[in-house]
């Protein structure tokens, strides 16, 4: 089974042997999709790992670390109508962008769709070997499955699952014009929780988000990452969201659970004089969301408030 519609787009910085192990995964799916790696700025020979491995991805290399606008540079150069994210330590199970696709092909609203996400002990880790709740070496389903399982929003009786108010993006398929029409990712946010503000631009041009249950993507997620930099970048980028695109109530609500939650240290503190730094910029960038697309995101303001697992930590 082969299958063109839909590019593989695998950004990467400093982890090569996570990125082999990606691609060797990514070669043994039965779509044969098209692959394109973005490499940014590694300094590990990732760039010529990438150009020997048998799969012959194309390959962008920068000289820096674009962070999540790879996948927008990336985007100009797919030809498919769809576009599925990977991380480096990432890979879809075989048969589900097939099945991505037949879903974006029947639902011509549905913009995006994510799939359930598998975690796999790294073998680099401290406790690799053995997951909770499985036998040595099982995956397990990531915490967050269980929020996109049951999530609150009213969906349209058309939508193939729940309605989703964003998206992860190492586990969604996105349709390529709807992507490129909200603009793809912030190069202002680089990484850590990107997703939110493209999501709610997708939603503001009329596209719908779903989880499909019966599709699967696995994540092995790798320890050579550095989780005090993606925290302080995740809390950043969550209040800019949050003033961006929510009416002045509701961002005075986030950004006090947001202050209230967070680790009290110095790393929350430099996210938040970050945050306020950007103020000139998202005053002038400010657009907030028609009134459907932002009613939906207060029914999830309780679940995010609850969540076990969407926690700043690191």
């Amino acid at each position: 089974m082969t299958d063109p519609r839909t590019t593989v787009i695998v950004i990467t910085r400093n982890r090569s042997d996570d990125l082999l192990h990606t691609l060797d995964r990514l070669a043994e799916l039965p779509e044969k999709p098209p692959v394109v790696v973005v490499d940014n700025g590694s300094t590990d020979g990732s760039a010529s790992a990438v150009r020997r491995h048998p799969l012959a991805p194309r390959l962008i290399p920068l000289e820096h670390n674009a962070g999540a606008v790879g996948r927008n540079l990336a985007a100009r150069v797919a030809t498919t109508p769809y576009l599925a994210f990977c991380d480096d330590d990432s890979w879809w199970e075989p048969g589900a962008l097939a099945g991505a696709a037949d879903l974006l092909d029947t639902y011509g609203r549905l913009g995006a769709v994510t799939a359930r996400i598998m975690v796999h002990p790294h073998p680099d880790a401290p406790e690799a070997g053995v997951s909770p709740g499985a036998g040595p070496g099982e995956p397990v389903e990531d915490p967050i499955v269980q929020e996109l399982r049951h999530s609150p929003l009213p969906a349209p009786s058309w939508l193939p699952g729940p309605a989703l108010g964003s998206f992860l993006a190492a586990a969604t398929v996105l349709r390529a014009d709807a992507f490129r029409a909200a603009g793809g990712f912030s190069p202002r946010l680089v990484l850590g929780g990107e997703e939110e503000l493209l999501a709610a631009d997708l939603a503001a041009d009329g596209w719908w988000l779903a989880y499909a249950d019966r599709l699967t993507v696995h994540h092995r997620a790798s320890p050579h990452r550095d989780a005090t930099l993606r925290r302080r970048q995740g809390i950043r980028n969550t209040l800019w969201f949050t003033w961006l695109r929510r009416p002045l109530p509701a961002a005075v609500r986030r950004t006090r659970v947001l202050a209230s939650t967070v680790p009290r240290d110095a790393v929350s503190v430099r996210a938040f004089a970050e945050a306020a730094g950007g103020l000139p910029w998202v005053l002038r960038e400010r657009r907030p969301l028609p009134r459907e697309v932002e009613s939906r995101l207060r029914l999830l303001e309780a679940p995010q408030r609850e969540s076990t697992a969407r926690r700043y930590c690191g």
